[in-house]
């Protein structure tokens, strides 16, 4: 068979002829119509009012840090296990990372992790959706407010994803998508913010264009950013968008083909979800119990060997060099024998039985 990569986009008719469209409308930047009517519709499907479109996650994730006012020598909490670009954009605006450590099962942050780290110092809490199942959102509103924090989903990896019938990024003081190529829907690079505070959205849009007053163009009262999407980006964003629904459907048929197959295998464990929620499954997760990290380097290794693609699971951000190693067991853990297997919508009942045939030999 032909390499079976990770990941790969699903690009049909819609997204070319939106981009296509885009292109020869002129507006090929910042301003245009695509960008409206994806924030439009991307925050009706979130249910909150409003969303601020950016030229990706990261920097949406720093946006919302410095429009809720979190600033150099505050504490932000986030969980041991997840993409750096979380804590990254904590160290942006100089606050403190403090990692936690996660639930066995969704692999998202523990809440009686959190209420063990809060501080004096502790201004924010940055739950994230790993994988595609959402975080205890319900806990970790109810600690926040307790506290009186700020909670920032990320939810890069979690479009559609539900808490108790609620989608993922109205479920805090603002929600955080990413749109890069791999995730469920992509415009390529982009992200989104989301929230149902309308100061917030205000702020957000405003520091988004360089901090620039409406009112007096080129007059700049404090430093803003250029993290703006583009209307092509948006073009493909929103014929995506249009399609999300067929798209996250796929994807959990691609899971339980998968779990057809290695549920029964000693030893193995699949993506969990939970009674109260709605795991998207953005990438199929596969544990296998006892690994070392050679053996899983190991086990990585064989499958492209037989033309598959695979990857670790994100390596713990309190083993990097550049911040405060944490005693966070169930994130060392599952970092340790996790791996990703291939999860795109175009991914065929044939691959999938090939490649669990591969796991199985291997094993």
């Amino acid at each position: 068979m032909n390499f079976i990569p990770i990941s790969q986009p699903s690009i049909g008719e819609k997204e070319i002829a939106y981009v296509t469209d885009a292109v020869k409308s002129g507006w090929v930047s910042s301003l245009g119509k695509y960008i409206d009517e994806f924030e439009k519709h991307f925050a009706a499907y979130c249910g909150v009012k409003y969303a601020v479109a950016t030229s990706n996650g990261t920097t949406g994730l720093h946006l919302a840090l410095v429009a809720l006012g979190i600033k150099e020598g505050d504490e932000v909490i986030i969980p041991d296990l997840t993409f750096i670009a979380t804590a990254s954009a904590v160290k942006y605006i100089g606050a403190k990372v403090v990692t936690v450590d996660i639930d066995s099962d969704t692999l998202c942050i523990s809440p009686d992790a959190i209420k063990n780290a809060i501080t004096p110092k502790t201004k924010a809490i940055i739950p994230v959706h790993l994988y595609g199942h959402p975080a205890k959102m319900d806990e970790i509103n109810k600690i926040a407010k307790e506290y009186n924090l700020f909670v920032i989903e990320d939810a890069a990896e979690a479009h559609g994803a539900e808490v108790n019938g609620n989608r993922v990024g109205g479920l805090s003081d603002a929600g955080v998508f990413s749109f890069y190529g791999n995730k469920v829907i992509t415009s390529g690079e982009g992200g989104m913010i989301t929230t149902n505070n309308e100061n917030l959205c205000r702020k957000l849009k405003f520091l988004r264009d360089h901090a620039m007053l409406k009112e007096k163009r080129y007059w700049h009262t404090e430093v803003g950013f250029n993290y703006r999407m583009t209307n092509l980006q948006a073009a493909l964003g929103l014929a995506q968008f249009e399609r999300i629904d067929e798209i996250i459907n796929k994807k959990r048929e691609i899971f339980e083909l998968y779990k057809k197959h290695l549920t029964n295998v000693e030893g193995v464990k699949l993506n969990f979800q939970a009674t109260w929620a709605k795991n998207v499954y953005w990438l199929v997760c596969l544990e296998i119990e006892n690994l070392t990290v050679e053996d899983r380097d190991k086990f990585i290794l064989k499958l492209k060997e037989k033309g598959i693609d695979s990857r670790p699971y994100f390596y713990p951000v309190s083993e990097m060099p550049i911040y405060d190693n944490s005693n966070t067991k169930v994130a060392h853990e599952k970092s340790q024998k996790g791996i990703n297997l291939p999860s795109y919508f175009d991914l065929s009942i044939e691959q999938i039985n090939y490649i669990c045939k591969s796991i199985m030999e291997i094993i």
